[in-house]
């Protein structure tokens, strides 16, 4: 089934013809680096800690940082330092994620882990689906659910990367999704971004709420079936004021 993710919402959002190139033409021209690789590892570990308390959180750290770092090709010598550094990093916050959790939601229960959600997209042009998956799904005894959305990030974000509008409307469709695959009022549904900061001195770990309100998801759900309209058309202008800011600017695919 056609369908579409965040991810590909969001480069549509920065140059529909990005979007061509990436997500149509499969054009890859970034292939990660130590920070994608220490991203990556953490988000395993919060995914099988949270599901498993017991686990030896240590060990799957480890190994799945060693697993993505040999992923990549020619790492530069200078990354030897913050390699050693990330590792010390990443296992202190997986040590404080559960201890945060209840701390911050007193009493509750996991719900799932890394949820696929793949629902339809209600007036989209060719019966598209949003397709995502929520790190974290928990429900306090109050009986709301919290969706968590974990992101590594060295001290934190500021008050612009954390009311970015499109950065906001990823918990915005996953809010609206679940309610549809579940037949869950809104209203009994929050949303979070949980900040895992590896240089930061203190509240290492944070949890920034999100709020999204039927305006909101309205106007979040008009631009989602703005891209798929299209997408679904083949219709790919360019946005030239990012050119600047694009990794295919000046090559072969963008002249």
């Amino acid at each position: 089934m056609p369908h579409i993710s965040y991810s590909a919402l969001k480069n549509w959002d920065f140059c529909p013809f990005y979007h061509k190139l990436t997500y149509v033409d499969r054009i890859k021209l970034f292939k990660g680096n130590v920070y994608t690789a220490f991203g990556t590892a953490l988000h395993l570990t919060c995914e099988k800690l949270t599901l498993n308390e017991g686990v030896d959180y240590q060990k799957i750290f480890k190994q799945s940082f060693k697993d993505e770092l040999s992923k990549l090709n020619n790492i530069p010598e200078g990354d030897a330092s913050l390699i050693r550094d990330m590792k010390n990093q990443g296992l202190e916050l997986a040590s404080l994620i559960l201890d945060a959790l209840k701390i911050n939601f007193p009493g509750y229960k996991v719900v799932s882990a890394e949820e696929k959600i793949f629902e339809p997209i209600i007036g989209a042009v060719g019966e598209y689906d949003y397709k995502g998956f929520l790190d974290l799904v928990i429900k306090t005894p109050d009986g709301k659910y919290h969706i968590i959305d974990w992101k590594s990030c060295s001290w934190g974000w500021n008050f612009q990367r954390k009311t970015d509008r499109i950065t906001t409307y990823q918990l915005t469709y996953y809010k609206n999704f679940f309610c549809s695959k579940y037949n869950i009022e809104p209203k009994n549904v929050e949303t979070y971004f949980g900040l895992l900061k590896r240089t930061a001195q203190k509240n290492k770990v944070e949890f920034y709420r999100v709020s999204s309100g039927p305006r909101k998801i309205k106007n979040a759900l008009n631009i989602l079936n703005k891209a798929v309209y299209n997408i679904h058309k083949n219709n790919h202008p360019k946005n030239r004021l990012k050119c600047n800011n694009c990794e295919f600017n000046q090559t072969q695919w963008c002249p």
